[in-house]
């Protein structure tokens, strides 16, 4: 299904009932923003902030491509995150971040459920660090299955990294 399509939404724009996910748009970008400067969920998740002109490139270019899908975790009436889809090395990849406060929630396993509803390729996969564990029990609830492990040295923190490579078949 086109991207553009998912999900149904109520004139207002709004998720329909019971969804949480809707097309990212430019007013949310200084939320999603404000939630990938956290430390804690950036050393957890092993993803840097960036400075804000590195994110709005970073997000102009999402937004642009043709093979990505881009939702917005709308929780309540707020951004609380996000759930997005695109193809990297053959691979038709998904990732997600919520902030902080929406942590323990549900809201990520509801959200990546919605997600991977709507988009027929498979498998599908998702990378995430060893000490993520949080994001593990979010793709395994979704039936993700470990594949693969790599140790890896990240010169940003400096030191060896585990992390995983998740598949839905």
């Amino acid at each position: 299904m086109p991207p553009e399509t998912y999900p149904p939404r109520s004139a207002s724009g709004a998720p329909s009932a019971g969804g949480l996910l809707r097309d990212v748009i430019e007013s949310d970008l200084d939320v999603l923003y404000e939630q990938q400067q956290d430390p804690e969920a950036t050393e957890m998740a092993l993803v840097p902030a960036r400075e804000r002109a590195a994110f709005d490139e970073h997000w102009k270019k999402v937004l642009a491509r043709q093979d990505a899908i881009s939702k917005a975790i709308v929780y309540e009436g707020k951004v609380a995150g996000d759930a997005l889809s695109w193809e990297q090395d053959g691979r038709r990849l998904v990732g997600y971040w919520l902030g902080r406060e929406y942590w323990g929630k549900g809201l990520a396993t509801r959200a990546l459920a919605e997600l991977v509803e709507v988009i027929s390729d498979r498998p599908l996969h998702a990378w995430v660090a060893m000490s993520n564990v949080g994001s593990v029990r979010v793709l395994e609830k979704n039936g993700f299955v470990l594949v693969e492990t790599l140790v890896e040295h990240d010169d940003r923190l400096g030191r060896e990294v585990e992390i995983h490579l998740y598949e839905l078949a």
